[in-house]
């Protein structure tokens, strides 16, 4: 089996993280969303995947390249403009010959077992499996109704009077090769909106697989924040850099942390980071590489990407911050989503009113 991992978006609703990075390289826990797909496909034996790239290409291609230390192989399809979920697909044909395929989102958090969905996929026969998910609003998503395991109907993000399913189209999929004779060349196409209507209009076998495990859309920031928090505390089976230490708290390499210090688990705390005297960290909180928190400062539950600097008497709560980006002194944040442009403007204001 090889696999296709979805990364050519936008991640508009992720804005104004998405403004510095793609979507799939948008941190989750000091690794870019899209590397928990590729170990998760690792883990299950997939050595062999495709990723289609449209919106800064090469902050992927660079953190990823070829695979190999990840235990795959990588290789790149390039969309000049976008091309859909399935049009994306459709180019890179060759890449799958007569393999089954497997499409998973890059920018999606999961721990689905790959072995039962494949056996279920092999076992019921079809030319699609959709992997669903049980959701409580399904306003949201893609639902779907099965009769027995067969996929009859589609309704997409219904209004939760209208809603006729609470199984949500999660975007992970296996098909066989006979799905590329239903999409066009050279055309954008989605699988939602076009293939599969299609698909059930000519009768083709679509089955649907209940997926017990994790999955997450990370589509919007209070999702983004709710996921951070499920792999801290072991709702979502991932693996998590560092050492795990007691009190639920994860160490990377050459940590410095004052003695005179609070930290209150669950916390994370990537590779080369400083933690001043007097510093207070109450969880759920991920420090991303080589940052800084100052003498005194204190974080409660926040997401720090790399590089950043907390400076002295800092207060901030309820926050994610990007890649280097610095807090100057004594500064009060609550409920803030911070890149440098934003870190730039909040500065100017405060040094305006004084």
């Amino acid at each position: 089996m090889r696999a296709m991992i979805l990364a050519a978006g936008l991640g508009t609703r992720l804005r104004p993280l998405t403004n510095v990075v793609s979507k799939p390289m948008v941190e989750m826990a000091g690794r870019p969303c899209m590397e928990h797909a590729v170990r998760l496909l690792a883990k299950y034996g997939v050595r062999h995947i495709v990723v289609n790239l449209h919106y800064m290409p090469e902050v992927i291609q660079e953190h990823f390249g070829d695979g190999k230390e990840f235990g795959v192989s990588i290789t790149y399809s390039h969309e000049k403009e976008l091309m859909g979920t399935a049009g994306g697909f459709k180019r890179v044909r060759e890449f799958f010959g007569n393999e089954s395929c497997l499409i998973i989102s890059g920018d999606a958090l999961t721990d689905i077992d790959l072995g039962n969905f494949l056996k279920f996929h092999l076992e019921e026969g079809g030319i699609a499996t959709l992997a669903l998910k049980r959701v409580a609003d399904p306003t949201q998503y893609g639902v779907v109704v099965r009769e027995s395991s067969r996929i009859v109907r589609f309704q997409e993000k219904p209004k939760r009077e209208e809603a006729i399913s609470n199984l949500a189209n999660t975007g992970i999929y296996l098909f066989e090769p006979e799905i590329f004779e239903h999409i066009p060349e050279d055309t954008f196409y989605d699988f939602g909106k076009q293939v599969f209507p299609e698909l059930l209009e000519k009768g083709e076998v679509m089955n649907g697989y209940v997926m017990r495990e994790y999955w997450c859309d990370v589509g919007d920031l209070s999702v983004y924040r709710e996921a951070h928090y499920d792999m801290l505390t072991g709702v979502v089976d991932v693996e998590l850099p560092g050492k795990r230490m007691e009190g639920n708290i994860w160490l990377g390499d050459r940590v410095s942390i004052h003695p005179d210090t609070v930290l209150v688990g669950p916390v994370l705390i990537g590779d080369r980071c400083v933690v001043e005297e007097g510093a207070r960290i109450y969880g759920p909180v991920i420090l991303g590489d080589d940052t800084v928190v100052g003498k005194n400062a204190v974080i409660k539950r926040g997401i720090l990407w790399d590089r950043v600097v907390v400076a002295e008497d800092v207060e901030l709560s309820d926050s994610i911050v990007a890649c280097d980006c610095e807090i100057p002194r004594g500064v009060m944040l609550q409920d803030q989503v911070l890149e440098k442009g934003i870190v730039r403007a909040i500065v100017e204001a405060a040094c305006t009113k004084e």
